[in-house]
């Protein structure tokens, strides 16, 4: 069960690869993966939701898989503004004028971001923990001490120590995500040689890298992206039709998914997923399909 085809398109900043199935002429439903997975997290998603008569494109975000810049000279910028632009060059390059969005962790902030500034291009959204719009000016802030040490990885990266530890030991570390962010998840370790061709990316770790500095205020971001950023700092609500996926079993601390209700002004339904971890799709694959189904009927 899996993708029945692959393809690539242009952008004004990527040669983007992407995955997908079902008939072109039917409802587009976009899967977007996070850090540090790919689209095999929707391997058992995709073929489900075609079934439910959706044409179903999962994208390798920017340093992710074969997906490449365009220009040598392009910062290689994980903020997150660049991960919505690039969503929404995305869809104007395959002509898709409106989609159902469905994305987890980096994936599920560029579809927030997207249907929150442009809810004319989004038919429906599934989002993983709610609110996935980092509210930049409060980056400095402590929060709880047993959230911040899930965060290591956050800071390890901070620090030049870190980039050198991603580059030479990116698999080993990414692995010691999957386990540690989905703990009650077994396969993990099985599935993720699956995934890890694809952070061999050649940009993937400036991508990473950057992200994680940026969303800190320890780097600049890229100025192409800083009207979005503005606009995202205002922390737009969402108007389209929203269902929020909780999940029971995140290694990753924070708030639960609950308190972002005020943020979703639409039509909306949270559904708690016990003990699921972090990667919601691949974990409960039917449970994230008929999230996504949902919106579709």
């Amino acid at each position: 069960m899996a993708f029945s085809s692959s393809g690539r398109i242009e952008t004004p900043v990527l040669d983007v690869a992407y995955e997908y199935a079902g008939d072109a002429g039917a409802i587009p439903v976009i899967l977007l993966h996070g850090f540090p997975y790919d689209v095999r997290a929707f391997d058992e998603v995709a073929p489900a939701l075609a079934d439910e008569g959706a044409f179903v494109l999962a994208p390798y975000l920017r340093g992710f898989g074969s997906t490449r810049f365009r220009d040598g000279a392009t910062i290689r910028s994980g903020q997150q503004a660049a991960l919505a632009a690039d969503l929404l060059e995305f869809m104007d390059a395959l002509d898709i004028g409106s989609a159902v969005l469905a994305g987890y962790d980096w994936g599920g902030r560029a579809a927030c971001i997207v249907a929150a500034l442009h809810p004319d291009r989004v038919r429906g959204l599934v989002t993983v923990d709610g609110y996935n719009v980092q509210n930049l000016a409060y980056g400095g802030e402590p929060t709880r001490p047993e959230w911040e040490r899930t965060y290591w990885y956050q800071y390890y990266f901070h620090a030049e120590r870190g980039r050198r530890g991603l580059d030479r030991n990116r698999e080993e570390l990414c692995e010691l995500l999957w386990r540690t962010w989905s703990p009650g998840w077994t396969g993990a370790s099985a599935a993720f040689p699956a995934s890890a061709r694809s952070l061999h990316n050649p940009d993937f770790v400036d991508v990473v890298i950057h992200s994680y500095r940026h969303r800190f205020g320890l780097v600049e971001g890229d100025p192409r992206y800083q009207r979005l950023e503005d606009l995202i700092a205002k922390e737009p609500v969402i108007t389209v039709p929203a269902v929020v996926l909780e999940s029971g079993n995140d290694g990753v601390g924070g708030p639960s998914a609950t308190e972002d209700r005020a943020y979703f002004t639409g039509p909306y339904q949270h559904r708690l997923l016990p003990g699921v971890g972090h990667n919601v799709p691949q974990e409960a694959p039917a449970a994230f399909a008929d999230a996504v189904a949902s919106l579709l009927r």
